[in-house]
């Protein structure tokens, strides 16, 4: 049979060079390139990837959790090419564009209240980094000034990108440990885990024993502290980490109480993951500032959004010889083609009733779950909407983990692949967070397939 060629951008390819080019010359993010084995996907549609075999599968973690409401959405698609039609970019350094105005007005009306205005980027990273700027610049311009407020407060195992300034905030060792030297001092407060509690602490006792924790620092040190940074509910990267519920809720007291920004970095939990649109909102909270990006787009083109209260937009107030600008941005800034898709995207939660739809594929999906965490060297199972997780231990008991070079994760998602579906793990964390847009046998397709995963990476 005569191999498949490509024509690519007048560019030509056939499979053996799209694999051989693959290895050699795209270095891949958080990917060992001598081990790396190509899975090059040509297509998508709805939630399933097309490789370049013709294999399908399901897009089980969202194209990296950005993929909101399917690939090839129609509704997206034609917004897109309509903006095509108008203009691809322009600066937002002094000037605008339609698109991006009305997409800046439909985040402050959709997101809690008091969060009045919004500041664009590329990326979640981005994001956080604006805000954490924002945040230092505003206790300089504050009436009266605070300068020596400089200091932020983060917990152990967040992900915030890969930005220096997020990178210091961030604290999974294994990403984070070689730059160390490049970061600035930041206070790092023990994972408010759910499932790996201290020893003698349980139960409701969980939850104010991590916000005791947060309150001495602030006690001790809010004078200096500029920001609390946080993952809301859910701490992605570290393994979907659920933190105990009301810790959001007690965080953002003790923050008021002593006078420091809360940031939310919503870059993975937020755009109706967890069920609703942003997940301060389960424990109805207000940040002042808060992170967006990934599914804003519907997981087509890089945009992020920080949004921030009239307290912080007042004090960059002032003439231009006053230097309180704020001296940050980005070429692609407010893109008018990524302010297009995410207007289509928050137009799709609403013609297609999203979120409502939500409750039963959540349901399907706990089912599925349950099942799972009955087998063996299953140490928990996670789940806030369609967020979910399964973590693999040595020894349930103990809640011993697997070192993490077995790759035990790696192993059970590789197997997963064989029954149609595409997940990528964290550790021994098998992560589950598909298409908003999933149908329930599709969410069977999922829940079989990491059922023989497990069984596969386990088995040894």
């Amino acid at each position: 049979m005569k191999e498949r060629s490509y024509s690519i951008g007048g560019y030509s390819a056939n499979v053996a060079d799209l694999l051989r080019w693959d290895r050699l010359h795209y270095w891949h993010p958080f990917t060992q390139m001598a081990e790396y084995e190509p899975l090059i996907f040509e297509r998508a549609e709805g939630c399933e990837l097309i490789d370049i075999e013709g294999r399908r599968y399901i897009d089980g973690v969202s194209s990296l959790w950005c993929n909101i409401h399917g690939h090839r959405h129609p509704r997206i698609d034609a917004a897109i090419a309509e903006q095509l039609e108008r203009v691809a970019h322009v600066t937002a350094l002094g000037a605008s564009n339609p698109t991006t105005i009305v997409l800046a007005k439909k985040l402050v009306d959709l997101a809690p209240t008091g969060l009045e205005h919004v500041f664009f980027s590329d990326d979640g990273a981005t994001a956080v980094e604006v805000a954490l700027k924002m945040a230092f610049q505003y206790w300089r311009q504050s009436s009266p000034p605070r300068p020596e407020k400089t200091l932020y407060v983060a917990f152990a195992e967040a992900y915030h990108g890969d930005t220096l300034g997020a990178v210091s905030v961030g604290g999974v060792e294994r990403f984070h440990g070689m730059f160390r030297p490049l970061l600035f001092e930041c206070r790092r407060l023990p994972t408010p885990d759910s499932y790996r509690t201290p020893s003698g602490v349980r139960g409701e006792e969980v939850c104010q024993f991590y916000l005791d924790q947060l309150e001495a620092v602030l006690r001790a040190e809010h004078l200096r502290i500029a920001a609390v940074v946080i993952e809301p509910l859910i701490q992605a990267a570290a393994g979907m980490i659920f933190h105990p519920p009301g810790f959001l809720r007690g965080v953002r007291e003790l923050t008021r109480r002593y006078d420091v920004f809360l940031i939310a970095d919503e870059v993975a939990v937020g755009m109706g993951r967890t069920g609703r649109l942003f997940a301060c909102e389960h424990e109805g909270v207000v940040p002042d500032f808060l992170c967006l990006a990934k599914g804003l787009t519907g997981g087509y083109l890089p945009l992020a959004a920080t949004l921030t209260t009239a307290r912080v937009w007042q004090a960059f107030l002032g003439t231009y010889a006053a230097g309180k600008t704020f001296f940050h941005g980005h070429t692609y800034t407010g893109n008018p083609l990524g302010a297009a898709a995410a207007l289509a995207t928050l137009r799709v939660f609403e013609e297609e009733k999203t979120l409502d739809r939500l409750p039963a594929k959540a349901a399907r999906l706990a089912a599925h779950l349950e099942r799972i965490r009955q087998l063996p060297h299953v140490g928990d199972v996670r789940q806030k909407g369609l967020i979910a997780a399964v973590e693999l231990v040595r020894d349930p008991e103990t809640k011993e983990p697997y070192p993490w070079e077995e790759k035990r994760g790696f192993l059970a998602c590789r197997r997963a692949r064989d029954f149609g579906v595409w997940l990528r793990p964290l550790g021994n964390v098998i992560v589950i967070m598909p298409p908003l847009s999933i149908e329930l046998d599709q969410i069977d397709q999922i829940g079989k397939a990491v059922e023989e995963g497990v069984r596969f990476a386990t088995s040894w």
